[in-house]
């Protein structure tokens, strides 16, 4: 722990672990530097700067504000607020040119740039002011001002909630009755995990079960969130012997848990514990980061001539961090360090130390959208199953997470075939088991054009699938989820490779759910079902368990 004073990095520790508290976990040298770069390089390009004096000079067509999401309601075209909307877009992508193709840059600094510009001008939008809002003006006009002193009292309880550090609850859901209601029970227990068994609904049952490996960043429920929305609770009613992984939430005593205990204690622990219930083959599947995890498990698997998986399939998971999305603009040697020293000081990192950057690569939807609603409107956002979910948030052991930033993120060595499990190196294309690899078109976690670069990686059968939605949205797409399509490709062992953008041109898109497809893929790399053989398992605790109250 740093603080030990033959540690030369303990007082930058403590300093940068008070420093995180005002800038959200972010790193202000990596934007220092970024912003130098671009300056430099401005300063040193005459034909650029005249190209943007062109353009601020330009008389041009004015921008057309309807497509904007911000200005889509018939009030915006009224005089003035059209004009409002139509220099304040103009601006905006005046900054875009400026922060663009600047000769020389370097590139991670310019998407930097670019990024701090854009949330810099987001909060510049008439939309969030009262006084060039017209749907604020109206409603103030027709409620005479009570919008805005309701506005006044939900800014002020948000602002008390964040001087304690309290959360908005959401009362209306509790874990166990709303959500993660689906009957288990927890049969494994060890100081990293529970693993949790589903009751099983149908007479007969596929010999494969299938054990389900969630992101350890996020509570496991959200597979489980709700009767109408469970991953789970639909692959059970399909005939299937489900696990689900529920990873403890860590505190200071868990500081020096690493990667390696996240593959010993996590998911080969629940392999040994399903194969003991008599069960020669499994079919896994990994959402998010625990597709990551359950992708390097299964290298080392193949690597050590291990065919326990019938089928992998990973969810919105990336295994090459090269193209990491917007994301990767907040990781780098800078940012790294000093989030290794913010956890230092505490054995692990705050779920909200980093909770800011995930809401500025969507500020539009999940802060501005919510300061007018909130406090211009006076309406607060109903609570949903989704919104509490995401409000519960989880921790990070500090080497763990260490690891995974500088070794997977950083140094992109798994997919480099350089990561170590065992002291020993793994490679992706050892994998024989085929692969179902979904992504989602919209997601700003694990962007597909990265998810899809699998298919690049690994030599066995993959079958890519890509879903409309978001990170989450896009996995919780039942049956009968309105508006719901998504498009599935097939790479057979050896076939040549095809470039994202030209699978996507090649494969159309399909209406409805990507559940049941998954399920006719899994059903054809399962044996037939039978009549379940009596399993001895001591039942510890009913789900959804104890961890996931953590």
């Amino acid at each position: 722990m740093i603080g030990d004073q033959d540690n030369p990095r303990g007082l930058d520790a403590y300093w940068h672990a008070t420093l995180g508290q005002f800038t959200g976990g972010l790193s202000p040298a990596a934007l220092t530097t970024a912003y130098v770069d671009w300056w430099m390089h401005m300063a040193g390009s005459p034909e650029k700067r005249f190209q943007l004096a062109r353009q601020a000079m330009a008389n041009e067509v004015p921008v057309e504000v309807k497509t904007d999401p911000r200005f889509a309601d018939p009030s915006w075209d009224r005089f003035p607020f059209n004009v409002y909307a139509q220099q304040f877009l103009a601006l905006q992508n005046w900054w875009g040119l400026a922060t663009t193709n600047v000769p020389g840059l370097e590139a991670k600094h310019a998407q930097i740039v670019n990024f701090a510009a854009r949330q810099w001008i987001d909060m510049m939008s008439p939309s969030n002011f009262a006084l060039t809002n017209p749907q604020v003006q109206v409603r103030t006009r027709d409620e005479l001002g009570q919008n805005l002193l309701r506005g006044a009292r939900y800014w002020i309880e948000d602002f008390n909630r964040l001087l304690t550090r309290q959360p908005r609850k959401t009362s209306e859901y509790t874990v166990g009755k709303d959500l993660a209601a689906t009957p288990g029970d927890v049969i494994f227990r060890n100081e990293l995990i529970e693993l949790i068994r589903y009751r099983p609904t149908t007479a007969k049952l596929r010999p494969e079960p299938i054990l389900i490996v969630p992101a350890w960043i996020m509570k496991y429920y959200v597979l489980d969130l709700t009767a109408q929305q469970s991953l789970v609770a639909y692959l059970r009613d399909q005939g299937f012997e489900v696990f689900i992984i529920s990873w403890k939430n860590p505190d200071k005593g868990d500081a020096e848990l690493s990667m390696q205990d996240y593959v010993d204690l996590g998911v080969r622990a629940a392999i040994t514990k399903i194969k003991q219930l008599g069960h020669d083959r499994l079919h896994a599947t990994g959402y998010c980061l625990g597709g990551t995890l359950l992708s390097i498990v299964a290298a080392a698997m193949a690597r050590d001539h291990d065919d326990s998986f019938a089928s992998i399939s990973l969810l919105a998971a990336q295994v090459d961090f090269s193209e990491p999305g917007e994301l990767g603009l907040f990781i780098n040697e800078s940012q790294v360090t000093f989030l290794e020293d913010m956890m230092a000081t505490r054995g692990y990192l705050k779920a909200d130390q980093m909770a800011g950057a995930f809401q500025l690569l969507r500020s539009n939807d999940l802060i501005w959208s919510r300061v007018i609603r909130h406090y211009l409107l006076g309406e607060r956002t109903h609570a949903n199953p989704l919104m509490a979910w995401n409000a519960d948030a989880t921790r990070m052991p500090a080497r763990m997470h260490s690891q995974y930033l500088r070794h997977l993120f950083l140094g992109n060595e798994l997919a480099k075939g350089q990561f170590k499990v065992d002291g020993t190196a793994i490679a992706l294309s050892d994998i024989r088991a085929k692969i179902y690899c979904l992504a989602t078109e919209t997601d700003h976690v694990s962007p597909w054009h990265s998810v899809y670069r699998l298919s690049l990686l690994t030599d066995t059968d993959v079958t890519f699938v890509l879903t409309n939605g978001g990170h989450n949205g896009g996995i919780l797409s039942e049956p009968g989820h309105a508006g719901r399509h998504f498009r599935c490709g097939h790479k057979a062992e050896g076939n040549a490779h095809t470039a994202a953008s030209d699978w996507f041109e090649k494969h159309r898109p399909r209406d409805g759910s990507w559940w049941p497809h998954w399920v006719q893929w899994l059903n054809k790399r399962s044996s037939p079902a039978r009549l379940p053989q009596a399993a001895d398992f001591e039942v510890l605790d009913a789900a959804p368990g104890r961890y996931v109250m953590g």
